[in-house]
């Protein structure tokens, strides 16, 4: 069984089991290896170390110097922008793994606790608002200008673009 770090487009970071290498190429030219959280298929390896435990050994104890805590000149920590960066994006990579996987346990909780109601979206929600049916937790698609006329009719929506992995179990 291997393990692959893997990373897509939108440099969304995970993680594939593959029973080979071949096993891998072969999914990945059928297009079957996908972003848990953007569906896109272009997806590359990345660098990853195995995990050797040869032993119980303690870690050893940090080395502390006088220049630990400062970044070596012309670095910047991502917090610390310089103001013509402050309106750049920030990179997706830097994000940490778990907050990709928080994000991807929070969809599939609101996959598991609302009604899917496709492309009746807007006309559900409005039923539910104008008491003709029994409000319930509800997700579905609908038009910009749908969701546009939905609020400004009062009724609360929020557009929220669910990843594919959400809607299906992995395997």
């Amino acid at each position: 069984m291997e393990v692959l770090d893997l990373q897509c487009r939108q440099a969304h970071v995970f993680e594939g089991w593959f029973g080979s290498e071949d096993d891998f190429q072969d999914q990945l030219q059928r297009g079957l290896v996908q972003c848990p959280l953007c569906a896109d298929s272009h997806i590359e390896k990345r660098l990853s170390a195995p995990r050797l435990n040869l032993g119980a050994r303690p870690p050893a104890a940090p080395a502390t110097s006088p220049s630990q805590g400062v970044e070596p000149s012309g670095a910047q920590s991502p917090g610390s922008r310089s103001p013509s960066q402050a309106h750049l994006p920030l990179d997706a990579s830097l994000l940490p793994p778990a907050m990709q996987a928080a994000w991807l346990d929070i969809a599939r909780k609101i996959v598991a606790s609302t009604g899917d109601v496709g492309g009746r979206f807007a006309e559900e929600a409005r039923r539910m608002h104008h008491g003709e049916v029994q409000e319930r937790a509800i997700r579905g698609q609908a038009t910009a200008e749908e969701a546009v006329e939905l609020l400004e009719e009062g009724i609360a929506v929020l557009p929220l673009a669910l990843p594919a992995a959400a809607k299906e179990t992995l395997q």
